[in-house]
């Protein structure tokens, strides 16, 4: 479940042409969280979690690896 998510988090900040400290400041998080997501270190927080999916416009399945 850790690589799908940081796989897909990195890939649809990518595609929205964010860099991570972008990102961050939008998820209201530092740059060195964002960074420990994408690298599989550390995972968000349930609430957090929903935010990133309504942000990107996905669901918390599809960031999970549930969905394709």
């Amino acid at each position: 479940m850790r690589t799908i998510f940081k796989e897909r988090l990195k890939e649809l900040r990518i595609e929205k042409s964010l860099e991570q400290k972008e990102l961050a400041a939008i998820l209201h998080v530092s740059k060195s969280t964002v960074s420990a997501w994408e690298v599989g270190r550390n995972q968000p927080s349930y609430e957090v979690l929903g935010d990133i999916a309504a942000f990107f416009d996905v669901t918390v399945d599809y960031l999970l690896g549930f969905i394709n």
